[in-house]
């Protein structure tokens, strides 16, 4: 069993546990769902499935398969366990941040192509999304565990956003050209 949210009140044990089975599953049906995602606006273009679904091979619109999988995930994880979802809400920001950089690092900076070095990077960013979380003990309460629920509000909002309106940076540029990073207005 692995656990999470382990807290002593008057001698007894609380908090959140998480079979291993069932987060090692719910990270395999979360990468799916996530590769899906990839897929879907090519597949159905229209205006909601753009908020959801890469728009187009830039690195920005490639958070969107690590956010809403994974918050559809911790939701569900996380469902009749009040606090619990805040550690997952914490570490869902810090995820699509490692997928930016990785990305940025892989495409960028070191001008990487090829799809294998995509996956694994994904593949890495979900595993650790499903790990990180465990590693804290609650009770996830007070004003503090408010502040992963803003930061993923944000994050959603962006996402919004600059799906409709990508502003004109690095982040935002279309990679699917072969040699891109080779055109890329730095």
């Amino acid at each position: 069993m692995k656990r999470m949210g382990k807290a002593y009140i008057e001698g007894e044990v609380i908090g959140v546990y998480y079979g291993t089975k069932t987060l090692l599953l719910t990270c395999l049906a979360t990468m799916l769902v996530g590769s899906a995602l990839h897929f879907l606006y090519s597949s159905v273009p229209g205006a909601v499935n753009a908020l959801v679904s890469p728009v187009n091979e830039s690195l920005w619109e490639h958070v969107k398969i690590v956010f809403w999988p994974y918050l559809l995930a911790a939701v569900w994880l996380n469902r009749g366990r009040p606090g619990g979802i805040h550690p997952w809400l914490l570490a869902l920001p810090l995820m699509c941040l490692v997928m930016l950089l990785l990305g940025y690092l892989y495409h960028i900076t070191l001008g990487g192509e090829a799809m294998w070095v995509d996956i694994a990077i994904y593949v890495l960013v979900m595993v650790l999304g499903f790990w990180l979380p465990t590693q804290f003990s609650g009770p996830f309460q007070g004003i503090k565990w408010m502040l992963p629920v803003a930061a993923v509000l944000v994050l959603g909002i962006l996402l919004a956003v600059f799906t409709l309106w990508p502003p004109k940076h690095i982040l935002f540029v279309d990679l699917s050209s072969a040699s891109a990073w080779f055109q890329i207005p730095c």
